[in-house]
């Protein structure tokens, strides 16, 4: 046995509480760079690709008409080729995807979905569909560090953790924005905020930020646009600027649920192809709008008084944004929202302009729609402000960045009753996302937290030596026998039921325990106790199966639930 572990043991009862400890920091950081290195590989290889076709990376105009509408559908081709490779059944990608197996499945990713988001998502970004890079990023930076908890066989309710701090790396490393990125986690994948989850996921974000500026540089690519402060008499048009955001988050989500209701008994085949003569359709005639958000960015500073021009990127982006996504490619929503944003920011920016008699706030009002639009679209107002804080660099930007968020969020919310394009997606989908206050307690504590070792272990005996034992044994401890059959071994739990004494039949009960891995949380203790609320069940090793290392009684979860606000 390697010397690390010897020391497992130890380490996975201490992560089993759902307490801050140094321990769980450092896996954090561990899980923050195997997400980077990760979401490193991912951006080297889009870049690498666009680099044989394109002068400037993410900007489509520059590549000559006859190529460009060849290779969105190329690119659907290989994506579609890459599916059918690793199954159809393991094409669920994206945020939508990694919320639900966060609450359901402790956030472990399967491989061959992640083979078809990291490779899928490469094609789809490289060949100009106007999708974000920060979808596979989630998805990637879950995988490499939940992956590290598996390995390590960690309590299920600390890889949840790691899949967290892993998620948060993977933003941090995509759009260089650590602090957005942790809020962003809390804020929509986790959706709660506790102490011991939330300085373990910091730790990473800084680790995902660091590894990455080492290779891409520090310049964040809102660089380009001029913030500057903007004077009170604005406030009241960045009301009417928010409702607008509000209103077209709304549109946005509503006409991409139709599109995946439309399309959804398509084969994916079909459905990528679609989209690929779609972009190459519109990326043809307007060539601005593809890509992610950075060429977006671009023509926002370069031509913010030709509306033409942005009113064309704007139709643009959104047509193709909605039928990429809608119609299954590969890749998230944040970068196109991000883009969309910007550019109608830089339009709203025209009327306040020609009143002052200069174009000098364009940059801050397309920084603004950025943020509003994100706050309305995915129902992250936190998330957004932060993003802006840290993409702006100007503190000036921080009180009509909070007008315009909290305006739109509400507009969308009251007004239209739009909700987050994530919940959508998953509602359609059915995929479950809401836990049981019960689970949501209990997720959170590993069964090793709550060993119990006050039992005798009895093989094989007979119903003397039983009773013997049963008039022998001292509160609280139990008595459990271990039966050996054709099938392997058994273990029940043995006690006395005065019931059964009083009808002259045997004195002793036998409650069947059914097996959990040290793996497991107490919700799936619960799960097993619900119905009978009495027994328990034992707790062994994946490596040793048959060895019992301690059981959970039923007054265990249910002190437990008692604990925390009476949930029984």
């Amino acid at each position: 046995m390697q010397r690390w572990q010897k020391w497992l043991p130890s380490l996975q009862r201490r992560l089993a509480l759902p307490q801050t400890s140094l321990q769980l920091c450092i896996l954090g950081m561990l899980g923050g760079l195997a997400a980077a290195i990760l979401i490193i590989l991912f951006r080297l290889a889009i870049v690498g690709i666009q680099s044989i076709f394109l002068v400037r990376s993410d900007d489509f105009s520059t590549v000559s008409a006859d190529i460009r509408w060849m290779l969105p559908l190329g690119g659907a081709v290989l994506i579609g080729l890459l599916a059918w490779i690793t199954g159809y059944k393991h094409y669920r990608l994206g945020i939508p995807f990694v919320i639900h197996r966060i609450k359901l499945k402790y956030g472990m990713m399967p491989t061959r979905n992640t083979i078809n988001q990291f490779f899928g998502g490469i094609l789809a970004l490289a060949s100009g569909f106007s999708v974000g890079r920060e979808g596979p990023s989630v998805h990637l930076g879950a995988y490499g560090a939940s992956t590290l908890g598996k390995y390590l066989k960690l309590p299920y309710n600390s890889i949840r953790i790691l899949a967290g701090c892993g998620i948060a790396a993977g933003i941090s490393a995509s759009f260089n924005t650590p602090l957005a990125a942790v809020i962003f986690v809390m804020e929509v994948v986790l959706r709660e905020y506790r102490v011991h989850v939330f300085i373990p996921i910091m730790l990473s974000s800084v680790v995902g930020a660091l590894v990455t500026q080492s290779v891409f540089g520090s310049d964040k690519e809102l660089a380009l646009l001029n913030i500057v402060a903007i004077s009170g008499w604005h406030l009241p048009y960045l009301v009417l600027c928010g409702i607008v955001f509000g209103a077209i988050a709304f549109v946005f989500n509503k006409n991409m649920m139709r599109l995946i209701r439309l399309f959804k008994n398509w084969p994916l085949l079909l459905r990528l192809s679609l989209a690929g003569v779609v972009t190459a359709a519109v990326g043809y005639l307007i060539p601005h709008a593809m890509g992610a958000e950075t060429g977006a960015i671009f023509y926002a500073v370069n031509a913010p008084n030709d509306v033409a021009l942005l009113l064309t990127i704007f139709i643009g982006k959104m047509l193709l944004t909605l039928f990429a996504l809608g119609l299954g490619v590969p890749g998230g929503v944040i970068g196109p929202v991000f883009g969309i944003g910007i550019v109608l920011g830089t339009l709203l920016a025209i009327i306040p302009s020609a009143i002052i008699g200069d174009n000098s706030i364009a940059g801050t009002y397309a920084v603004l729609g950025m943020a509003g639009l994100m706050a309305a679209t995915m129902h992250a107002p936190l998330a957004a402000l932060v993003a802006v804080m840290e993409l702006a660099h100007n503190p000036g930007i921080i009180v009509p960045a909070m007008l315009v968020i909290t305006t739109a969020y509400i507009t969308g919310v009251q007004f239209f009753n739009n909700k987050s394009i994530f919940l959508l997606q998953l509602d359609f989908l059915q995929m479950p996302y809401k836990l049981s206050p019960a689970d949501d307690v209990l997720q959170k504590v590993g069964v090793l937290a709550l060993l119990d070792n006050q039992y005798q272990l009895l093989d094989n005996p007979d119903e003397q030596q039983v009773l013997q034992a049963l008039d022998k044994l001292e509160p609280p401890q139990q008595l459990l026998v271990q039966r050996h059959n054709d099938t392997g071994n058994e273990y029940v739990l043995a006690s006395y039921d005065v019931q059964l004494s009083m009808t002259g039949a045997s004195a002793v009960q036998y409650l069947p325990l059914q097996g959990l891995n040290h793996q497991a949380t107490m919700a799936e203790v619960f799960a097993i106790l619900e119905d009978k609320r009495e027994g328990a069940v034992y707790i062994y090793r994946e490596e040793e199966p048959a060895q019992l290392i301690g059981i959970i009684r039923w007054d265990q979860v249910r002190s437990l639930l008692v604990k925390q606000n009476n949930l029984l």
